[in-house]
C-alpha cells in the first residue's frame, strides 16, 4: 500500500473514478427533476395527501373558481364594467394625461393643472372612454380564458356560487352530495372543511386557503369532490414517483459517496509523492495564473450549460453524461492545480493581478524611497514614458492614471499654499489635509503644529488676561464691600454723641473687620497654595479615622445647618500616602463650602472608595443655587456658585482645595449634573 499509495496509476484511477460519479450524480439528479417536475420534496413525503403533488393538482382549480365567482362573476357584469378597478382605469387617465401633455397643441402650459386636466377630459374623451373598452376586453378574455381551463377539468367534481352565478361540471349542487365521496374540500364563507382531515396537515394547505382569500369569500360556496376512481389514481401516481425518487436516492448517495472518497484522496495526494513528503512537486501546468485558472473553469461551467440547454428535454437524461464526462475532467484538472497551489501556501501571491500590483506597487516604492524630491521627479519623468511604451495597449489608462497623480499633487500643494495664507492673515484655527502619506503630508502636518502651538499660546495668553481681569474684579469686589461699610460707619461714629448707637456701630465695624481678615487671610493663603510654598509632611494617614474625627469635630455645624449626611466606606482600613493637616484643611474647606451653598434639608453623600492604585473621597450635594457656570469656572478663584456674591464664601475655597490636594501628589475634580454638585478627592493608595 505505501508503494502504491501515491503512484500515477492510483491518481489516474482515483481521478477517472471521480469523474465518474460526477457525471453519474447529474444523471442522475437529471432523471429525479425530470420524473417528478424538479419537486425533490417528494422523498420526505409520507403520503399524497400530505405531498406537494395534491397543493400542486388542485391549486389551480380552487383559484379558478374563486375568482370566477368573486372577481368576475359573470360575463355580463364584465361587460357592464363591473370588474374594471378604480385603480385600473386611473392609471390608464394618468398615461393618457401624460401624453396629452407631451403630443397634444391643446396644452396649456399657462393654464393651472386643474383647468388643463378639464380639458384632457374633453379632448381625450374618446380615449378614455376606448381604455375603459379596452380593459373590459382583457377581462373577458381572461375570464373565457378561465371557463375553457375549467373544461378540461377531468376528474374532479366542483361546483361554486356567489348566490347568483354558478359555476359546476356536474349536477351536484349541495354539500352533503359532495360530502359523500371519499376526500372532498368545502369552502363556505370564510369556513372550510376537508376530508380525510389528514389535508389539514399539509405544509401547503395554507397556501390553499390563503389564495382564496385574496378575494373577499363571504356569502361564497366552492364545493369540491374527489371521485374514487380518480383519487385512487392520482395516489398510485404520486406512489410510483416516490418509489422511483427513492431508488434513484439512494443512487445519488452512492455516486456521491464514491465521489467524495476519491476527491477526498486526489486532494491528499495532490503534490505529494508519498504520505511523508514534506516537499510539494507542482506540475507544468501549476504555472498558469491562479485568477486565469478560475476565470477557464467558470468558462468550462458556462460551455456545459449552454451544451446541456441545446440538448433536448426528452433526450437530457440520456446526453447529460457524455457531456459531462469530457468537461468534468477538464475541470479537475485545473482544480487540482487550484488545491496544490493552496497547499504551497500561494494561491493569491500565483496570481496575474497580484503579480502585476505588487510588481507596480515595488517600483513605485522604490521610485518614492530613492531620494529627495528633485531625484524622485526626475526618476517618474523618466520612467513614466518608459511604462507609456510597455502598456501602450492601455494608453489612455495610463494617461489617466498620471493626469490623475498630477491634479491631485497639484491639489495638495494648492491646499497648502491657501492654508498657509489664512494663517498668516490670522486663521490659526485653519487646519491643512491633504492625505496622510508622501512629503506634501508631511509638510502640512509640521504647519498643522506649529499653528496647533500659536493657537495653545494665544489661548493660554487670553485665559491668563482674562483670570487676570477676573481676579482683580473679584477681589476689588468682596474687599471694598467690607472696607466700604468700616469707612461709612466710622464717618458715622465719629458724629454719633449716643453711646447706645455708638455701640451698635462698633459692632458693625467689628464684624465687618473680621469679614476684611477672613478676605485676607483666604487670599494669602491661596496665593501660598499655588506657588507651593508651604511644607509637606506626607505619612501614612487613615482616611476614614482621618474623615471620621473630623467630622466629630464639626458636629455642631453639621446639625446647625440642617443638612442630612449620609457617610459610605469600606470596613477595612483605607491609607493613603498625604498631609493630615494640610488633607482636612482640604476636606473642611470642601464641608464649609457644602455648609454655605447645600439646599437646606436635603441630603450629603460622603464616600470612601478603593479603585486599587487610588483611593477616591466624593461629597455629593444638592446646591441651594442655580448652578449655571461650568465646573471648571467654579475652580477658578473668587468664583461663587452664587452669582449674586450674596452670602460670606470668599470664592477661594476649592481653588485652595485644588492647590493643596496637587501638592500632596493627588488630583482634585468638581462636577455639576443639573443642580448635583460633586467634589472627588483622589489620593495615591499606600502600597
Amino acid at each position: 500500500m505505501k508503494s502504491y499509495s501515491h503512484s500515477v496509476f492510483v491518481k489516474i484511477i482515483a481521478f477517472i473514478l471521480a469523474i465518474s460519479c460526477f457525471a453519474g450524480l447529474i444523471k442522475e439528479v437529471v432523471e429525479v427533476d425530470a420524473s417528478n417536475q424538479g419537486d425533490f420534496r417528494i422523498l420526505f413525503e409520507d403520503s399524497y395527501f400530505h405531498s406537494y403533488s395534491y397543493f400542486r393538482d388542485n391549486e389551480t382549480l380552487v383559484t379558478d373558481l374563486t375568482r370566477l365567482i368573486g372577481e368576475y362573476k359573470s360575463e355580463e357584469n364584465i361587460q357592464k364594467g363591473g370588474t374594471v378597478a378604480e385603480i385600473e382605469l386611473r392609471n390608464a387617465e394618468e398615461e393618457l394625461y401624460f401624453d396629452y401633455q407631451e403630443n397634444s397643441k391643446n396644452y396649456n402650459p399657462n393654464l393651472s393643472d386643474a383647468e388643463n386636466y378639464e380639458k384632457f377630459k374633453t379632448d381625450y374623451a374618446d380615449k378614455l372612454s376606448l381604455a375603459r373598452l379596452n380593459l373590459i376586453k382583457d377581462d373577458l378574455r381572461a375570464y373565457n380564458f378561465l371557463l375553457e381551463r375549467l373544461t378540461e377539468v377531468n376528474g374532479p367534481l366542483y361546483f361554486a356560487s356567489d348566490g347568483v352565478n354558478e359555476y359546476k361540471n356536474s349536477t351536484l349542487a349541495d354539500e352533503d352530495q359532495f360530502k359523500s365521496f371519499p376526500s372532498y374540500l368545502v369552502f363556505n364563507g370564510y369556513k372550510s372543511d376537508v376530508f380525510p382531515k389528514e389535508i389539514e396537515g399539509n405544509g401547503y394547505y395554507q397556501s390553499l386557503i390563503s389564495s382564496r382569500e385574496e378575494v373577499d369569500p363571504e356569502g361564497k360556496l366552492v364545493y369540491i369532490a374527489f371521485p374514487e376512481k380518480h383519487l385512487n389514481l392520482k395516489i398510485q401516481e404520486w406512489k410510483d414517483r416516490k418509489e422511483s425518487a427513492e431508488k434513484r436516492f439512494f443512487i445519488i448517495l452512492g455516486y456521491l459517496a464514491g465521489f467524495i472518497l476519491s476527491i477526498l484522496y486526489i486532494v491528499m495526494a495532490a503534490g505529494r509523492k508519498s504520505f511523508r513528503d514534506g516537499k510539494l512537486h507542482l506540475q507544468a501546468v501549476d504555472k498558469l495564473y491562479v485568477d486565469v485558472n478560475l476565470i477557464l473553469c467558470m468558462l468550462l461551467i458556462a460551455v456545459w450549460a449552454s451544451m446541456v440547454n441545446e440538448v433536448p428535454y426528452q433526450n437530457l437524461s440520456k446526453m447529460v453524461a457524455p457531456v459531462t464526462f469530457p468537461i468534468a475532467a477538464a475541470g479537475l484538472f485545473l482544480v487540482l492545480s487550484l488545491i496544490r497551489h493552496l497547499k504551497n501556501r500561494t494561491f493569491f501571491k500565483h496570481t496575474l493581478v497580484y503579480q502585476i500590483i505588487y510588481r507596480f506597487i515595488t517600483f513605485v516604492r522604490t521610485v518614492y524611497d530613492s531620494g529627495s524630491i528633485g531625484v524622485k521627479t526626475v526618476l517618474i519623468v523618466i520612467g513614466y514614458p518608459v511604462l507609456v511604451g510597455l502598456t501602450i495597449f492601455i494608453f489612455p489608462i495610463t494617461l489617466g492614471l498620471a493626469a490623475w497623480f498630477s491634479l491631485k499633487k497639484i491639489k495638495a500643494f494648492q491646499a497648502i499654499q491657501d492654508g498657509v495664507e489664512k494663517i498668516k492673515d490670522g486663521d490659526i484655527h485653519h487646519r491643512i489635509y491633504v492625505g496622510e502619506k508622501g512629503e506634501f503630508a508631511g509638510l502640512a502636518a509640521n504647519i498643522n503644529s506649529i499653528t496647533d502651538g500659536l493657537k495653545k499660546a494665544v489661548d493660554s495668553e487670553l485665559k491668563s488676561e482674562r483670570l487676570k481681569t477676573e481676579l482683580i474684579t473679584n477681589v476689588s469686589h468682596d474687599i471694598r464691600t467690607p472696607l466700604t461699610s468700616i469707612i461709612t460707619y466710622v464717618d458715622l461714629l465719629k458724629r454719633e454723641k449716643d453711646p447706645a448707637k455708638a455701640e451698635e456701630y462698633i459692632d458693625v465695624l467689628d464684624q465687618k473687620s473680621k469679614r476684611l481678615k477672613v478676605l485676607t487671610d483666604d487670599l494669602f493663603e491661596a496665593a501660598k497654595a499655588s506657588s507651593g510654598n508651604i511644607p509637606v509632611q506626607l505619612e501614612r494617614i487613615d482616611m476614614v479615622s482621618l474623615l471620621t474625627q473630623g467630622l466629630g469635630e464639626v458636629n455642631d455645624k453639621i446639625e446647625a445647618s440642617g443638612l442630612d449626611f449620609k457617610i459610605n466606606y469600606p470596613n477595612e482600613k483605607i491609607i493613603v500616602t498625604a498631609d493630615g493637616k494640610l488633607l482636612w484643611r482640604s476636606i473642611e474647606n470642601i464641608l464649609s463650602n457644602i455648609f454655605k451653598y447645600a439646599l437646606p434639608g436635603s441630603r450629603v453623600y460622603i464616600q470612601v472608595e478603593d479603585t486599587g492604585n487610588e483611593i477616591l473621597l466624593s461629597f455629593k450635594n444638592i446646591s441651594a443655587y442655580e448652578l449655571n457656570i461650568s465646573a471648571d469656572e467654579l475652580m477658578e478663584r473668587f468664583k461663587r456658585g452664587d452669582e449674586s456674591r450674596s452670602n460670606q464664601g470668599s470664592g477661594l475655597g476649592l481653588s485652595i482645595v485644588k492647590s493643596l490636594i496637587e501638592i500632596q501628589g493627588g488630583k482634585f475634580v468638581i462636577q455639576i449634573d443639573g443642580d448635583l454638585f460633586k467634589s472627588v478627592i483622589s489620593l495615591p493608595k499606600e502600597q
